[in-house]
């Protein structure tokens, strides 16, 4: 049996998680929400790292230009903090930064929490691979998730990866009806 062909990198940035002194809870987050929503057969690669901001952008180069993942989704280091570098790291490896879903992102947290305006999470594009940041809480990674993956089909259709499908029951993904079917 052969593996999915679509690969999907799920980054926890965490000192502690990294240490192994803190069970990393967001990346099987990420992990679990991901399957809930794409009825697209995929592969998981997971990374746990530190927040060192240039482990985290080999990391995400690694994943989008070696390991040939479509989507890098990435939690934690996103607030203000010192050591909360991810969103740098992030911008300082794409090609486009695609502003919306930090925006939409901020916007469905602010319902649930005021602290949701420190969160400096953003998307990119690095060749055809679309890079997400997502906040570190397992609740707010699900809040997250769903505002914006509506979107990310459609935008992985654009920048030429593989066509990514949704549980309908689950969330439904936008496209436009002259977008390309697989």
């Amino acid at each position: 049996m052969s593996e999915p062909a679509v690969r999907i990198g799920i980054v926890t940035i965490s000192d502690r998680a990294s240490r192994g002194e803190y069970q990393d809870e967001g990346g099987p987050a990420i992990q679990a929400e991901l399957g809930r929503i794409l009825a697209t057969a995929w592969q998981p690669v997971a990374r746990v790292i530190p927040d060192e901001q240039a482990v985290i952008e080999q990391t995400l180069k690694a994943l989008c230009d070696l390991d040939g993942c479509c989507l890098v989704v990435t939690t934690g280091g996103t607030g203000p903090a010192p050591r909360d570098v991810t969103p740098e790291a992030t911008a300082a490896v794409c090609d486009k930064l695609l502003d919306g879903f930090g925006e939409q992102m901020r916007a469905v947290s602010l319902k649930v929490v005021p602290t949701a305006i420190l969160s400096r999470q953003i998307a990119g594009i690095r060749g055809r691979s679309l890079i997400i940041n997502l906040p570190g809480k397992p609740s707010a990674i699900r809040d997250c998730l769903e505002a914006v993956f509506p979107a990310v089909p459609y935008c992985i259709d654009l920048i030429e990866g593989p066509y990514l499908e949704t549980h309908p029951d689950q969330l439904v993904a936008f496209r436009p009806k002259h977008a390309r079917r697989p």
